[in-house]
């Protein structure tokens, strides 16, 4: 029997490829509104980021986000974006670990 597929997708920050569900979705839904999709499942455009702080601040700093998404982030949908990201790194402990040992 072979191995089981593990899906990879590309973080747009740091371009370095990692098992789906070691990235953070960031998704354009169907009204355009710009938010973290946890579960992987929304509808929309998506792009995927890496937990390590530093992947969202190359991602915004270089617009990579915003090439991905299709779409113009002003400083109130960034601030929410960091907020969303910040808020869930509190509670969850996988994301400090990236922190640690992720190269950006």
């Amino acid at each position: 029997m072979s191995p089981k597929h593990v899906p990879e997708r590309t973080c747009v920050a740091c371009r370095q490829v990692r098992p789906k569900r070691d990235l953070v979705r960031i998704v354009r839904g169907p009204d355009g509104a710009i938010s973290v999709d946890w579960r992987g499942k929304a509808p929309g455009r998506g792009a995927y980021i890496g937990p390590a702080r530093e992947c969202l601040r190359l991602a915004l700093e270089r617009k990579a986000l915003e090439r991905a998404l299709g779409v113009a982030l002003g400083p109130e949908e960034r601030a929410h974006l960091e907020a969303e990201l910040y808020k869930r790194r509190a509670t969850c402990p996988w994301h400090e670990e990236a922190d640690m040992s992720s190269d950006g």
